[in-house]
Parts: structure tokens; sequence; C-alpha cells
């Protein structure tokens, strides 16, 4: 069992996350693909359906989300925490270089046999990155994205029963329901673990982040150190009935009910494709339609405000605009609604002096 201890000041620093994370929810998916007894027969259709759709080249990335899940996985594909997958990764790719070599002392301890180019992205090589964030895109895009709307709504719903349960039970009521394996016994909260350890927060709270694709909680230590705060992953579907609900709303050839209500399946289908900007030719590949197909779907979506295009010489790029991350993203969108959303970066931490491991599954 893994003992979390706080301290009066952690108890004043728990704050719940309005979402999950897309890119740690595509890694986690990705470790939830091979672990065939992981999460039983609710998530045995999408592992199933899942499985098919990938393709050899895109089979490179269990070599970075192994069946273990996060307790192997690369820190810094888990922490990013933005609303969309580009965002997530550009400021995965962002981080101090000291940030991704800090984690090789766990990676040669925890995975010895691991390929030698899993310690070349972690050195920062750039076609390595480039490899992995194309790979990460394609597999996000049937995986996790078909999906996304319902998860944002679930977790939307479950923030607010949580809140809550604050409000009423005080934190005994929202650490006692986060899952069956979690006790709380104030001041130390204990979850499965595959060791026996004590972690002491010391003042910097915790992060509690639901996760989908993985049921059981997970506890990822930052190896800024431990003056930031631990994000305790909990799982955002307590039960097959919650599990029914986003599966029965969401298939993968329509991403989801609403957006498809909105704009019909094939031009929401193009919408989710364009969140990653490309030609036509490439949304025609990513939607399973022909070019002049494709060209049709972002000419109306584009007189509807929702993309731009950009031509140079004979090739063209299509770009969401602000209103157009908003309807994938459920969220209103900042300031004029034309291109030129930021991305946001993390400054630059210091590296972690502690060894502890970061991960416990």
């Amino acid at each position: 069992m893994l003992r979390i201890h706080f301290t009066h000041e952690d108890l004043t620093r728990v704050r719940i996350a309005r979402a999950p994370d897309p890119l740690a929810e595509s890694m986690l998916s990705l470790s939830l693909v091979q672990a065939r007894e992981v999460g039983g027969v609710a998530l045995e259709g999408w592992r199933s359906r899942t499985r098919r759709s990938i393709r050899p080249e895109q089979r490179v990335l269990f070599d970075l989300a192994t069946p273990v899940g996060a307790a192997e996985a690369a820190e810094a594909l888990l922490h990013a925490g933005s609303h969309t997958l580009p965002e997530s990764l550009e400021q995965t790719w962002s981080l101090p270089g000291r940030r991704w070599t800090a984690e090789q002392p766990t990676l040669s301890g925890t995975r010895p046999r691991a390929p030698r180019w899993v310690h070349e992205l972690h050195r920062g090589d750039r076609e390595w990155r480039e490899l992995v964030d194309r790979r990460l895109r394609e597999y996000h895009a049937f995986a996790v994205a078909p999906y996304w709307s319902q998860l944002l709504a679930a977790a939307h719903t479950d923030r607010a029963r949580r809140a809550t349960l604050v409000a009423d039970l005080g934190l005994d009521g929202l650490f006692g329901s986060l899952h069956p394996g979690i006790r709380w016994q104030s001041p130390v909260l204990t979850l499965p673990s595959p060791v026996d350890a004590d972690l002491r927060l010391r003042g910097a709270g915790v992060m509690l982040v639901p996760t989908f694709f993985w049921p059981e909680p997970l506890a990822l230590t930052d190896n800024r150190g431990l003056d930031h705060p631990l994000v305790l992953h909990y799982p955002l579907a307590p039960d097959l009935t919650t599990y029914r609900e986003i599966w029965s709303q969401a298939t993968p050839d329509g991403p989801d009910s609403a957006l498809v209500a909105l704009l019909g399946t094939t031009r929401a289908r193009t919408l989710r494709a364009a969140a990653d900007p490309a030609g036509t030719a490439e949304l025609a590949r990513r939607t399973g339609t022909s070019p002049a197909t494709a060209s049709h779907h972002t000419t109306v979506l584009r007189a509807a405000g929702l993309l731009t295009t950009e031509r140079t010489g004979p090739r063209v790029r299509h770009t969401l605009t602000p209103l157009g991350k908003a309807l994938l993203d459920d969220r209103v969108p900042d300031g004029p609604r034309h291109k030129g959303d930021a991305p946001r970066v993390s400054g630059p931490p210091a590296p972690r002096p502690d060894p502890t491991p970061r991960a416990v599954p």
C-alpha cells in the first residue's frame, strides 16, 4: 500500500481538475489496449475495436506505454493538463531538457530492456519526438477523440457531485468516494500499490484528476520535487452503467452525438480531424472520404467560421478557428473569432533531487 501523509496545509490545497488531460488519457489507453485483464467487460468492446484499428507503424507507441500503465510511462507525457491534444503535446515537447533527463535513472531501473530509441527520446532526439508526436495524434484520433465530448460531460458532472460532497461531508466525503480501494483515515490517504511506501506531501497539496482510460487509482509525483502537488488520478467511471452511457453516446464513426446532430456525421468528423492542422488530402485520409468530399466539407466549415485555410503554392492547410476549437472542447473561445490561439507552455522548473518512485498503480 502507498500511504500519503497530509499536513494541515496540504488539506487546504486539495483541488479537483476540470477534466482529464487528452495526452495522459491517450497514454493510459495505450496501456489498457495491451492489458487485457484490466477493466473487464466494461472496456472489452473498446479494446477490441481499438486493437483492430491500430496500424503496424503505430505499435511503436507500445514501447512508451507498456501494459503496466503509468508506472513505466514517461512522466512528461502524463502531466500536461491542457484542453486539447495539440496543446498537451506542445507543452510536453517544450519542457526543459532536464525534465526529461531526470527520468533516465527511473527508466533504466524500471525498464532495463527498454528500446534504445526510448532513451534517445528522453535525450531530446528531434526525429524520435516528431515520430512519436505524429503517431500519438493518429492514435488519439480513433481511440480517444470519438469519446471526448462524452468524457468532458461526465467529468463536469463528476466535479459538481464532488463539490457537493465537500460541502455536505467535508474532505471525508470526498476522499471516501474516490475508489473502493482508497481509504482515508485523517491525516493519511492509503491506496493500492505494488510496493509498501510512505509519501509525505509537506504542504504541496494534491490535484485530483478524473481518468477514464485506467480503472484503478494512480499517484504521480513530479520530478520537479515535492514542492509541486501530487497528482492523484481517480477513475471517472465508477460502475458499468457509467461506461455504458459513454459508449452508447459515442461511436468510432461519430465523434459525439451533439456535434453530429449540429453538423452531420462527415462534417463533424472533418472538424474533428482538423484539430491537428492538415491539407485536404490528409483530412480525406483521416475521415475515410475522397479529397473532393473533404474539400466540400472544409469549404462549408470555413464559411461557418470553424476553419481557416492557408494556401502556399499548390498546397493548402486547414486549421481550426477558436470557435471551431470551442465546439470540440466544450468551452467558450476567448478573444476574436479568428486564428491565433497560442499554446500554454509551462515554465522552467528545477530538477527533482528525490529518487522516490513517481508512479504507483
